[in-house]
């Protein structure tokens, strides 16, 4: 079994190895360590929770150590805020006896303050795709010509194309990075982008995939609870309170599909005397840094989430993971279950599944190639509380209706749209034209229709009428 030493890491990486409980090297460590100490471009893909960060995180702080000045490392991560500073934290951890200087750069935050950072030469800077590029839009009190490491982070999400695409935001960063760099991709799905890059020569390319039939880790129990959609929320009531009973000491993440129904759960869970907190991206930076920060403290032991902590959160206490609506993609459900079950450690995780959910279950078991087991339940427990929990929830539904939460959405979208470079009112007007020419489209299909049908009559009354006539003259 392979050591730190045997991939040729330095003692005093070991050492802080050592005092943060690392031992030994997980897989996609051992072989992408020596790579990237060889000085080759590598992309690594590995299953969540096996280690990826610190994959990159040593052999960057390695060759740091022999020649530091900044800004030596730039580290990309989609818009997920906690997972930036994550990243941040364990370069800070790991890196300490260096004295190491790193610069967070996401959206949201001020830009005066963040150029300022930008302008003392970080060793390391750990950014989204968009925020930076702003900067080097709008600034040029830094340059980045000199930067040794290249690193993006859940590369599937920086380099697809979809709803959030980084392609323009990339173009204006690779302009500015030097030619001549080593380039690190890691993510725990392989998708059709990265196959391609995989064929594009860069430096000495080393790829490097876990080849395992499952994709998700082995210490994971994943499973399925089948719940009508009615009476969901007193199945989640009811195996929170299970879990609560049996481990006081284990903290569970539970995942929903909206900022509102995070919210509601959150306040539900409460009215039930649950130790609950939330996190969703309609509520402010602060907030969301608090409340993780008082989760991953076990302040609070349960945290009900939005798909904004789905991925690359490391939090040791997480013993369960239970989805409260069944992922509409196989991707967002590795990396949700992900959560749990990190760096060897054992964990469950819970799929609600309603009647309308069987066909995503089967197209998650089929991109996981495994099938989730059924978690026993006595259903009697279950209805002892249904009442209750549906009372509690519709009364927190009014309660949040009467804060104008769905405004305040749309106030964030609107602020979210002027980050992101956007008119929001133009898209409102777009909006606005697109359902226009839709309820055109509908009523110009209803008249034709109408039209049709009129005809249809005409012809059968006719029809009729020719019928009668011919009957008469027989008689």
């Amino acid at each position: 079994m392979a050591t730190f030493a045997s991939l040729g890491l330095s003692e005093w990486l070991m050492e802080q190895c050592k005092q943060m409980g690392i031992a030994r090297p997980t897989q996609v460590q051992e072989n992408c360590i020596p790579a990237i100490l060889e000085g080759r471009d590598c992309m690594g893909c590995a299953k969540t929770g096996s280690g990826k960060t610190a994959a990159f995180v040593l052999p960057v702080l390695q060759k740091l150590a022999e020649d530091p000045y900044g800004i030596f490392c730039l580290v990309l991560t989609p818009t997920r805020l906690e997972l930036a500073y994550q990243i941040a934290e364990q370069f800070r951890v790991l890196g300490k006896p260096l004295g190491l200087k790193d610069c967070i750069i996401v959206g949201g935050m001020d830009m005066v303050a963040q150029a300022l950072e930008l302008s003392k030469k970080p060793h390391i800077v750990v950014a989204t795709p968009g925020r930076l590029a702003d900067h080097i839009r709008s600034s040029d009190t830094f340059n980045m010509k000199r930067i040794r490491f290249l690193i993006l982070d859940e590369a599937d999400r920086l380099l697809e194309q979809g709803c959030t695409d980084f392609t323009k935001d990339l173009e204006v960063i690779l302009g500015v990075v030097p030619a001549k760099r080593q380039t690190l991709l890691f993510s725990a799905t392989l998708t059709d982008t990265l196959q391609e890059l995989k064929s594009i020569a860069m430096n000495k390319p080393f790829f490097w995939e876990n080849k395992s039939d499952v994709r998700t880790v082995e210490e994971l129990d994943q499973r399925y609870l089948l719940a009508p959609e009615k009476v969901k929320d007193a199945y989640l009531v009811h195996l929170i309170q299970k879990f609560q009973d049996e481990h006081d000491d284990w903290s569970i993440i539970i995942f929903t599909n909206t900022c509102k129904n995070c919210q509601i759960l959150t306040m539900m869970l409460r009215e039930f005397r649950f130790p609950a907190i939330s996190l969703h991206s309609m509520m402010k930076q602060r907030q969301r840094f608090a409340n993780l920060a008082k989760f991953k403290s076990n302040i609070f032991k349960v945290l009900i989430a939005t798909d904004v902590a789905a991925r690359g959160l490391d939090i040791p206490t997480v013993q369960v993971v239970i989805n409260h609506n069944t992922p509409g993609l196989p991707k967002i459900y590795i990396h949700r279950v992900g959560r749990t079950a990190r760096a060897g450690r054992r964990g469950v995780s819970i799929t609600l599944v309603t009647q309308y959910d069987i066909h995503l279950v089967n197209a998650i078991e089929e991109q996981i190639q495994a099938k989730l087991k059924e978690y026993p339940v006595e259903e009697k427990e279950v209805l002892k509380i249904l009442t209750q929990v549906n009372v509690t929830r519709r009364q927190c539904e009014i309660k949040l209706e009467s804060t104008d939460f769905d405004e305040k959405k749309e106030i964030n979208k609107k602020k979210q749209m002027i980050l992101e470079g956007k008119d929001p009112d133009l898209q409102e007007k777009r909006k606005n034209e697109l359902a226009k020419i839709k309820k055109e489209k509908k009523k110009f299909k209803e008249k034709i229709q109408e039209t049709i049908q009129k005809k249809k009559r005409k012809m059968q009354k006719n029809k009729l009428k020719t019928t009668r006539g011919r009957v008469q003259e027989q008689a």
